[in-house]
């Protein structure tokens, strides 16, 4: 999967997630720039993420995340 891939599939998440059909993220975005965006919306995006994709994240990688773009490289590693 190509991470443009991935990002369309995490825009159609972040999207239902935070029920804002106009977010896109991309590699530098941050939880302050998603409004909503706060600690147990982390834990329900992280949620559905792993739903998404099929992957289950360790505890250290989702309170390590510091943006999406890590987030992505992390779903690259699970996929590999």
């Amino acid at each position: 999967m190509t991470r443009e891939e991935i990002y369309d599939k995490l825009n159609e998440v972040f999207q239902d997630v935070f029920d804002d059909e106009d977010i896109t993220v991309n590699d530098s975005t941050v939880a302050s720039d998603v409004d909503g965006w706060d600690s147990l919306e982390h834990i329900n995006l992280i949620v559905a993420v792993e739903r998404c994709f099929g992957i289950k994240f360790t505890m250290g990688e989702t309170t390590g995340l510091k943006n999406v773009g890590e987030m992505v490289d992390k779903i690259i590693a699970h996929l590999s």
